[in-house]
């Protein structure tokens, strides 16, 4: 039990270093950003991420809002 415990943690350690290798061992070493807005081909297609759009939507104003306004109701 206590080794399978101790080969599983090591296993997991081992695991945790190959992926960071880049960000370990290199100078200024960074995680890629796999965002949806830093994407070239989305920002080409207009695509933006789900909490960007909402964000710029919960400040816009109401086409309705907008209409009740000009007509003073």
């Amino acid at each position: 039990m206590l080794q399978t415990l101790i080969i599983g943690i090591a296993l997991g350690l081992i695991a945790f270093l190959l992926m960071g290798i880049r960000v370990f061992f290199t100078k200024n070493g960074e995680f890629p950003n796999t965002h949806i807005g830093a994407s070239k081909a989305m920002q080409d297609r207009g695509i933006s991420c789900a909490t960007s759009q909402d964000t710029e939507f919960r400040y816009k104003e109401s086409p309705v809002v907008k209409l009740l306004k000009k007509e003073n109701l």
